[in-house]
């Protein structure tokens, strides 16, 4: 078993998202090739986004930090630190309103 410091993990990713011309950076902290579960930091300047992509299947949004929309299908779902945002089966993107970092988790299979 390992264990990992989320805000330290978050702190590193916003950091390097604040260096980058595209305002995010990404991480993942669990899950590979072959695994069933797959965890990634996501790291957001505010203003900044993911554009429309579609979705990974059952995935959730954790906001570690910061405030973030989740957009879909003509709806906005806003998320807070703290907030489980359940992402649609549908294409979506996410906008930072401020520097945020979610947990995005992934079930594949």
């Amino acid at each position: 078993m390992s264990t990992s410091s989320l805000p330290a993990l978050a702190e590193e990713q916003l950091t390097l998202a604040r260096a980058t011309g595209s305002g995010r950076s990404a991480r993942t902290i669990h899950g590979g090739a072959g695994t069933p579960l797959r965890q990634t930091l996501v790291a957001l300047v505010a203003g900044h986004e993911l554009a429309e992509h579609a979705s990974p299947g059952d995935a959730t949004l954790q906001v570690l930090r910061g405030r973030v929309q989740l957009v879909a299908q003509d709806r906005s779902w806003p998320g807070d630190t703290g907030d489980l945002l359940v992402i649609p089966d549908a294409r979506h993107a996410l906008h930072a309103d401020e520097d945020s970092v979610v947990l995005l988790t992934v079930a594949r299979g």
